[in-house]
């Protein structure tokens, strides 16, 4: 297959097998482009990309930008706390405005699960999905698979455990459709306060003992707790989930066999993972983002090869 079967990226819900290989197939290309000296490609040097955030982004927003202008493509840049959407314009109006000035595609971020797939129903471009409350976050659970790819040869057949807030995590969702669709075993692990009622629906195993988890698992992916969407108090104190669910390094030094430590960030050192497992030969932290760049550049080279056509 030479090309996505989707003409925008809303989830990984929306993706097949097949089109999760062709991101990696052509993100290998890419990363050995941005390990370059001359780290551009002229690929798309006639589209125009904007980046539309409706919420805060560090890590998500500089690596979209970094791969739109690796690929040459013409950027622009909207924040919607300096915008009109403080004057009351809806997020059609405020995206057809955009476009209007002859933009090619969208990303974009916003709090609201659902935004991208609207969007997508009622404007005239690709939209890239780059996280929609606590719903998706699909560009994040591709460089997790890819990451893990790299480390352990591959993806199919893999244990792996998402520790911490999974009920308010669009990260978690993303990866358990991801791992699911490429044959990983999937556990989550947290207090069940923080674990969603139909989370077990989906295929994955629950454990509520962290060193049970640990055991099992190849790979750990960890969360931080979403302290933006906690309306009320799910754990007793911070300290306490550190005790019962935060990864030291003499818990992981314990382990009978080394395991990957992983994190999509930021990272609340101290509390579900400690600095020196950060920092550890175990974590490919860093590693996940850098490849972030090299999947976001094979999602929009595919996705704008499909608008040329």
């Amino acid at each position: 297959m030479s090309e996505l079967s989707v003409n925008h990226l809303l989830g990984i819900k929306y993706l097949m097998e097949s089109d999760i290989q062709l991101i990696f197939e052509t993100a290998d290309h890419f990363k050995e482009v941005i390990n370059r000296s001359i780290k551009k490609v002229p690929s798309l040097r006639d589209i125009t990309i904007a980046n539309i955030f409706f919420e805060n982004s560090t890590r998500t927003k500089l690596s979209f930008e970094l791969a739109e202008k690796r690929l040459s493509a013409d950027v622009i840049n909207f924040s919607a706390s300096q915008s009109s959407v403080k004057k009351g314009e809806t997020l059609i109006d405020t995206v057809n405005n955009i476009l209007s000035m002859k933009v090619d595609m969208v990303v974009m971020r916003h709090p609201n699960p659902g935004a991208g797939i609207f969007l997508s129903k009622h404007v005239k471009a690709s939209i890239v999905n780059a996280g929609d409350g606590a719903h998706e976050h699909p560009t994040q659970a591709l460089l997790d698979s890819y990451s893990i790819r790299e480390r352990l040869g591959d993806v199919a057949g893999k244990n792996v455990v998402i520790v911490g807030d999974i009920l308010h995590s669009r990260v978690a969702l993303s990866n358990i459709f991801a791992l699911k669709l490429q044959g990983a075993n999937v556990k989550v692990c947290g207090p069940k306060t923080l674990l969603p009622k139909y989370v077990a629906s989906l295929g994955v195993g629950v454990e509520t003992n962290l060193r049970k988890a640990l055991e099992w698992c190849d790979v750990a992916n960890m969360l931080r707790i979403q302290n933006e969407r906690l309306d009320i108090s799910y754990f007793p104190t911070t300290r306490e989930y550190t005790q019962q669910f935060g990864v030291n390094k003499q818990l992981l030094d314990s382990l009978d066999k080394e395991i990957v430590i992983m994190h999509p960030g930021p990272i609340n050192r101290g509390v579900e993972i400690t600095s020196d497992v950060a920092d550890s030969k175990q974590s490919i932290i860093l590693n996940q983002v850098e490849n972030g760049v090299a999947i976001r550049m094979a999602v929009i080279y595919l996705l704008a090869s499909k608008i040329k056509q």
